[in-house]
């Protein structure tokens, strides 16, 4: 089963990995910088050795995001996404595992789970 993984974040300033520009990841101690480094590396070399690595793709700013709503056949736009939040979206991961438990156990290990958010969501195939 395949699982879109999407990591919230507010980083400083927003460059990727998303994690090494949070508030949370500058204030650490270069020890624990270090291990948040390592423990993203050994993530990705699991997952695609695994092959439950499907995709990743880091987003863009917020800034240059783009919200559509059409209403009575009236396209409307707005500049930066719609989201009321100071977190927003910072880029997804797919995953193929065996359950979600498992892509559960996964997410939990981004770095960014420290500080912002990880959501995991079954994809409809």
């Amino acid at each position: 089963m395949k699982y879109l993984v999407l990591i919230y974040s507010n980083p400083t300033t927003w460059a990727h990995p998303t994690f090494e520009h949070s508030d949370y990841y500058r204030s650490a101690s270069p020890e624990e910088r270090a291990a948040m480094d390592t423990q993203f590396g050994d993530l990705m070399r699991e997952i695609s050795e695994s092959g439950e690595l499907v995709s990743g793709t880091p987003l863009a700013e917020p800034a240059t995001t783009r919200t559509v709503r059409v209403q009575d056949g009236d396209t409307m736009t707005t500049d930066g996404p719609f989201a009321e939040s100071k977190e927003q979206m910072a880029g997804f991961f797919v995953l193929d595992c065996v359950d979600i438990d498992r892509a559960t156990e996964l997410a939990a290990r981004f770095p960014d789970a420290r500080f912002g958010r990880v959501e995991v969501r079954p994809i409809m195939e």
